[in-house]
């Protein structure tokens, strides 16, 4: 075989090859989203962790008042699931399910001895000094474990330390609206949903002159903007006024958008007393004096200790 034909053949299994792969990335790939129902539960004595179903969570006697059952949005490959789960979730199709295991390491991490550690009992609330309490010491999680003699011991491992876990889900749906990707999104940040919408703007953005003598010229430029209402639960969330940005990055990142607006909203009816007080102040003399006899003020008095600071 010539050279030439060597070079053929082999550039026909490269593109024969490219076809397979091609061919092979079928079904969900990383950055797509998907509407997803989930049961995560300790694969020792199953008991369920987190859940996606309500009658699961009533079942397993979790306080479904407390809690909003419903399918979550994820994305691939943003870390929004464990990565075995995500390794599963690739190449699969709207209506599949299964259940992945997930090793404690991959978790909540192995149990570590040496987190569990004695500390002075006056570091801890007294109403918290009770085996078994969720405390707090020097920003650290842990588990109060027993308390004696002014000395406490505390489990500062994540409860779910060193165990295994099961992954049960079914793939509800494909999202393709952009608007939805985003609820879903900040739903995973927030746990919870704010209003969003995505419009295209155009802006009118300045061109570098080419040479120096040349004045700039100016065009016009679509971009697409998210805008997101600010709810009453996001602006006391301490988590979000410190990740936002890194948030809002992120959904540029993945949305393909510009720009990311926050939207306070501040409703009216609240401060109706407010209105008619400052409406008061645009009055007459009579008007400013009837509201200073209210407050025992003579305003005759007051004139005259305006002037002197005048004459000062």
């Amino acid at each position: 075989m010539s050279d030439q034909e060597q070079a053929d053949a082999a550039a026909d299994a490269s593109e024969a090859d490219s076809e397979e792969t091609e061919d092979a990335a079928t079904g969900l790939q990383d950055g797509d989203f998907v509407r997803i129902a989930y049961t995560i539960r300790t694969a020792d004595d199953g008991q369920v962790i987190d859940t996606t179903d309500e009658d699961v969570a009533e079942e397993a006697e979790i306080d479904t008042e407390e809690y909003d059952f419903e399918p979550r949005i994820i994305a691939i490959g943003a870390g929004h699931v464990f990565a075995s789960v995500e390794d599963a979730l690739i190449g699969a199709e709207a209506g599949d399910e299964g259940t992945v295991d997930v090793p404690a390491d991959e978790a909540f991490g192995e149990y570590d001895p040496e987190e569990v550690e004695t500390v002075k009992a006056d570091k801890i609330g007294e109403d918290e000094r009770y085996p078994g309490a969720q405390i707090q010491i020097d920003g650290r999680q842990g588990r109060l474990e027993t308390i004696i003699s002014g000395r406490a011991r505390v489990d500062f491992n994540h409860p779910l330390a060193g165990e295994d876990l099961e992954y049960e889900y079914e793939i509800l749906e494909v999202i393709e609206d952009r608007a939805e990707k985003a609820t879903g999104m900040l739903g995973m940040y927030l746990q919870e949903e704010p209003e969003v919408r995505i419009e295209t703007v155009t802006e009118t953005e300045e061109v570098p002159a080419e040479g120096d003598d040349e004045e700039p010229e100016t065009e016009e430029v679509e971009k697409d903007v998210l805008y997101i209402e600010a709810s009453p639960g996001m602006q006391m969330n301490q988590q979000w006024m410190f990740q936002k940005q890194q948030v809002a990055q992120d959904l540029m990142d993945r949305l393909d958008l510009d720009r990311v607006v926050i939207e306070e909203v501040i409703e009216g009816g609240g401060m109706g007393g407010l209105g008619g007080m400052m409406g008061g102040m645009g009055g007459g003399a009579g008007d400013i004096e009837d509201a200073l006899e209210d407050v025992d003020v003579d305003a005759d008095e007051l004139a005259d200790e305006l002037e002197d600071l005048d004459e000062e």
